[in-house]
């Protein structure tokens, strides 16, 4: 059964601040090690997701985020607080499911993203990173060295 027709209900919620990974397991026997850094670039929240296709903001410089606390919301969801200040975002269970059964290649994704934006290696991931250019300014001629 997929996790999109189940509805698994987590079973332990462990935050490691420490380590800076969230530790969760389900009621089907799946568990997943999430780091703060995945959850914080891949928040459910408008601010990050924007409001439709396209719209994404990528976020950069979230290597060393935590998480100052971590709220239940009814019997579905938390909302982090990351210590970036962001917590706009509810993580349901199923959402953090699939962060979890997807990180490798949403760990892959964003690697790629901030390669797309200029980033040389993962440095888009160190505190104080900035995206080199605005998106919707930046003009793109030919050996821009983007690919379209």
């Amino acid at each position: 059964m997929s996790a999109s027709t189940r509805n698994p209900q987590p079973t332990n919620l462990t935050v490691h601040n420490k380590s800076r990974v969230l530790d969760i397991s389900f009621d089907d026997g799946a568990s997943f090690t999430i780091s703060f850094e995945l959850l914080r670039v891949y928040s459910p929240s408008a601010e990050v997701r924007g409001h439709g296709q396209g719209q994404e903001v990528l976020q950069v410089g979230k290597r060393d985020v935590g998480i100052a606390a971590l709220d239940p919301v009814g019997n579905y969801a938390v909302q982090p607080t990351f210590t970036d200040g962001h917590n706009t975002g509810l993580y349901t269970w199923d959402y953090l499911y699939k962060l979890g059964a997807e990180q490798t290649k949403l760990w892959q994704d964003y690697l790629d993203s901030l390669h797309a934006a200029g980033f040389e290696g993962d440095t888009g991931r160190d505190a104080g990173a900035k995206q080199q250019f605005a998106p919707a300014a930046h003009v793109h001629g030919p050996g821009c060295g983007h690919h379209h």
